[in-house]
């Protein structure tokens, strides 16, 4: 499984990055770039990759409706 989360834009790697840490700030967890992604709760991580992905969802649908 080794190679499964490439990129398929990797220009959109450094925004993507950002976008994690802002979701992350959000949440209360301080440090995401630095800290131990381990030591976290399933669920911790899970919400930044949650809300991540509903913030995406949610850009491309006003893309595609030409707002």
């Amino acid at each position: 499984m080794a190679g499964r989360n490439r990129a398929v834009v990797p220009e959109a790697r450094a925004a993507l990055n950002q976008m994690k840490l802002e979701i992350a700030g959000e949440l209360g967890i301080t440090n995401y770039e630095t800290i131990d992604k381990g030591n976290l709760t399933a669920r911790q991580n899970g919400y930044v990759g949650g809300y991540m992905t509903k913030r995406l969802v949610e850009t491309a649908e006003r893309s595609l409706s030409g707002k």
